[in-house]
């Protein structure tokens, strides 16, 4: 029996709510962060953190739909759950490298940026 339609459909629903729900987070919290290093633009402010709210849902939900090419045929439900959480792991990583990414670049290069 091939479980790969339901392995898609459980890992696209993980990692869709993982994404939608920790970009929120960052968003909420991006606005207060990026106003202290870039006091007195408001604007801009507000404007940089949509911008890099919208580059993490391309990038994360496009690797997460590209990412189902490469799964093998899925036959037990052990191969299922296993295959789910590495997936979703990878998924999670990602997201916390680019998460330290853009502060690392955010607080190295804003001044030079204005």
């Amino acid at each position: 029996m091939n479980l790969n339609i339901i392995g898609y459909a459980i890992y696209l629903l993980i990692t869709i709510v993982i994404i939608v729900k920790v970009g929120r987070i960052c968003y909420q919290n991006g606005n207060v962060y990026i106003a202290q290093l870039i006091p007195d633009h408001k604007d801009l402010c507000h404007k940089i953190n949509q911008v890099l709210l919208l580059g993490y849902y391309l990038m994360n939900i496009g690797y997460c739909a590209m990412t189902l090419i490469s799964w093998e045929k899925i036959v037990t439900f052990d191969q299922l759950i296993e295959t789910i959480a590495f997936k979703s792991a990878i998924i999670i990583g990602t997201i916390a490298l680019m998460h330290y990414l853009n502060i690392y670049v955010l607080t190295k290069y804003i001044q030079k940026l204005i």
